[in-house]
């Protein structure tokens, strides 16, 4: 077997403490691979590097197909992007895999039982970072969720609990809420889960979902989420399991993979020795096992088990006063090739790495013969010191019979027709709009609309066509 080349990047604060520590490791334990490094973070964000990322890193990170990366600190403020979602987006690492066990009684946990591993979506959600301000008092940000980016991070979770011999798949959404968005991800979920009978499926609201993560962890297996509630959600299981600093987590995708820390790069600490090199230990244990190295993961995994045993830590898992992260890392190296004895020792199953020309399955349909039509439009305007009522009236005025306003939002809550007491108002409000007539809709019937009701002084700042899928309406109800 020859050496898999891997990009490796030292970081910020701790980065680089805790990078030369887990590389001794992998030295001592004689990892089959030959490391390149390349400077991100932030010192290239201040050199006018807006992602923290350089050409020549970029080069690097395709090339090898394999990223192993300490913690970066994104400086305040400047309009920096956020280097983790742009290295995630670019090489395509739509599955985050993070595992959480307890270590108990080598570290500290209330749930001595709890093994689970969260597979989070990571390229969709709020994590797109599309937001506007809309008006002086209103901004928004918009939440994507598509089929096939749901359906390929809900696909990977089915595939590791396979792999894995782990029995149950657990979905978590809001989409009692977002019935749309969320209910799509949960759609697709029970779709595929019908591809594996073998394994349990369950589903939970995220609010008592992620109640549960906290108090009974050993009721979940794999968990899969949208982005945002994965980020949460794997944070939770971190920390209660002993702590984010013990935490690693693999970003897998197609053709490339990202392995770190979950944790950041802890200034208040740089410098002093002392931080815990755990986690991006156990990020470089998943590469190990994504390149296709078990027995070596195996190794530094256990021989990092009978460490704790042995009561060696740093001061943040000690059981007496702890050692410096590199005596810890060396304690780790000497114990290569012992077991733990009241652990129960980690075996990885060979896996097959994808060829960096790997091209994947088309596993999902593509709804192209769904039939679209257009049935309305939800008008937005800015206007503030004014009534509902008043800006009702204006707008049917404005718009004449061949439109019928059906309804006037602000801030979700109907302010038009009045029904009931009068709600709370900002200068943003949602006005839908149907036809009153049976003739097709068209953008043209759209434009017109606009152009009448800015005539009559009204500003309109974004509208939304409302469509209906095969006669199912794709937008959210607004009553009237």
């Amino acid at each position: 077997m020859g050496r898999t080349p891997i990009t490796v990047a030292y970081g910020d604060g701790i980065g680089p403490e805790i990078m030369e520590a887990v590389l001794h490791v992998m030295e001592r334990a004689e990892a089959p691979v030959d490391p390149e490094t390349i400077q991100i973070g932030k010192e290239q964000f201040e050199a006018g590097w807006t992602s923290g990322i350089p050409d020549e890193a970029w080069e690097s990170l395709r090339r090898t197909g394999v990223f192993l990366k300490a913690p970066i600190t994104t400086p305040q403020g400047g309009g920096y992007k956020s280097l983790n979602v742009t290295i995630r987006t670019t090489l395509g690492l739509y599955a985050n895999i993070r595992p959480s066990m307890s270590y108990h009684p080598f570290i500290s946990t209330k749930h001595p039982d709890m093994d689970l591993v969260v597979v989070r979506e990571n390229e969709e959600d709020l994590y797109t970072g599309i937001e506007h301000r809309q008006t002086p008092e209103v901004v928004q940000s918009v939440k994507l969720i598509s089929r096939p980016g749901s359906e390929r991070v809900i696909r990977h979770a089915f595939d590791y609990a396979r792999e894995n011999d782990r029995k149950k798949v657990t979905c978590i959404t809001k989409d009692n809420i977002m019935k749309l968005s969320d209910g799509l991800f949960h759609q697709v979920f029970e779709e595929v889960a019908e591809e594996y009978p073998e394994i349990e499926t369950e589903h939970q609201i995220v609010d008592i979902g992620l109640a549960n993560i906290a108090d009974r962890p050993q009721h979940f297996d794999v968990v899969v989420l949208p982005n945002l509630y994965g980020d949460i959600a794997s944070d939770i299981a971190a920390q209660i399991s002993g702590g984010v600093g013990l935490a690693g987590s693999s970003n897998i995708g197609d053709q490339h993979a990202m392995f770190e820390a979950i944790h950041g790069s802890a200034p208040d600490i740089t410098g002093k020795g002392i931080a815990n090199p755990s986690g991006l230990l156990h990020g470089a244990v998943q590469m190990l096992q994504h390149i296709g190295e078990p027995e070596t993961a195996e190794r530094i995994h256990n021989a990092w088990f009978k460490t704790l045993e042995d009561g060696v830590g740093t001061p943040d898992i000690a059981q007496g006063e702890g050692v410096s992260t590199m005596d810890f890392a060396r304690a780790v190296a000497d114990r290569l090739g012992q077991e733990p004895g009241q652990i129960e020792p980690v075996r990885y199953a060979k896996q097959e790495r994808k060829s960096k020309n790997y091209v994947p399955p088309q596993v999902f349909d593509r709804p192209n013969d769904v039939k679209r039509e257009l049935t309305g439009v939800d008008v937005h305007v800015c206007a503030d010191d004014i009534e509902a009522e008043d800006l009702g009236q204006q707008l049917e005025a404005a718009a004449g019979a061949g439109w019928s306003l059906s309804v006037i939002t602000n801030r979700g809550a109907n302010a038009y027709p009045q029904s009931g007491d009068k709600v709370f108002t900002t200068d943003h409000w949602r006005c839908r709009f149907y036809p009153s007539g049976d003739d097709v809709l068209t953008n043209g019937d759209i434009r017109r609309l606009l152009e009448v009701v800015e005539a009559a002084g009204l500003d309109w700042i974004k509208v939304d066509n409302l469509y209906d899928f095969d006669g199912i309406p794709g937008y959210s109800e607004a009553k009237k």
